[in-house]
């Protein structure tokens, strides 16, 4: 948990442009509702109706919990990449990832001719961040977990555009409010999308008319490309360390460690 939420705040400082402005921002702290009203208010500014934002916003209050958790996490990998390797890159996720990828092959192949990016390396992601969705996406509601961040002054801009997004994927109806359920900062999905670059990067690669990041592995495994290449990234070349693509991987994770687990992953799935 608390290294996909690394992943999350290193994407989430990346993304301060759909954030609000400081001149039309809710002002952070006091009283929690006051704060509410006044997002609901930038929210409808923005197209969300008022009846999304009443249901939403419903009995919402502020989660200890998440303050507490944001509070004491460190965002810096305390292992060095050969220990954090050993117990993410691990035989029982790279076999289970090889027969997925056989399972998909035509879907990954798809998307790979249509993004460009190695169909190892979207693998490698989706296992990392939720073992194929099978694994642990976050239990807390979404709204709820944003608007606290959003309320609290140490990134209020940041987790106020955050929370005008997850908004927004309702308001579109790609997700009911039920399925809005993540992580510690509000990430949402398989590969953990924060809702601002669900809102930039989603795609409905499955064509049903909405981007669904939790359900439809099509929407997923596009949109996680789509965020690679809209951020650079540079078909048929190398992504190792050092290398142009590597640098575009920053807009997933910061972290060398993470990018260099990642590059990792995707080199045991091309070896038989």
């Amino acid at each position: 948990m608390a290294v996909r939420t690394f992943a999350a705040l290193a994407c989430l400082l990346a993304l301060t442009s759909f954030g609000p402005t400081p001149a039309s921002a809710a002002q952070c702290g006091g009283d929690f509702d006051t704060f509410l009203a006044a997002m609901g208010r930038e929210a409808q500014g923005t197209g969300v109706s008022r009846g999304v934002i009443d249901q939403a916003f419903a009995g919402v209050t502020s989660d200890p919990a998440v303050l507490n958790f944001d509070r004491r996490q460190r965002y810096t990998f305390k292992k060095t990449f050969e220990e954090y390797a050993a117990t993410r890159v691990i035989p029982a996720r790279v076999k289970r990832a090889k027969t997925l990828m056989q399972k998909h092959a035509a879907l990954l192949s798809r998307v790979e001719r249509q993004y460009g990016v190695p169909k190892e390396l979207l693998m490698a992601i989706w296992t990392l961040e939720s073992d194929n969705g099978t694994g642990d996406m976050g239990k807390l509601p979404v709204v709820r977990t944003i608007a606290t961040l959003a309320h609290d002054c140490r990134r209020t801009e940041l987790f106020q555009g955050e929370l005008l997004a997850a908004l927004k994927i309702v308001q579109r109806g790609d997700l009911p409010l039920r399925d809005m359920i993540g992580a510690f900062a509000g990430e949402i999905g398989q590969t953990q999308f924060l809702p601002s670059s669900y809102i930039k990067y989603g795609v409905d690669y499955d064509g049903d008319g909405h981007v669904d990041l939790r359900h439809s592995v099509p929407d997923v495994l596009a949109s996680t490309a789509n965020l690679l290449k809209v951020n650079g990234w540079r078909s048929g070349a190398p992504f190792d360390e050092g290398t142009a693509n590597f640098e575009v991987m920053r807009e997933w994770n910061r972290s060398v460690i993470y990018r260099k687990t990642m590059a990792l992953f995707a080199q045991r799935l091309t070896e038989p």
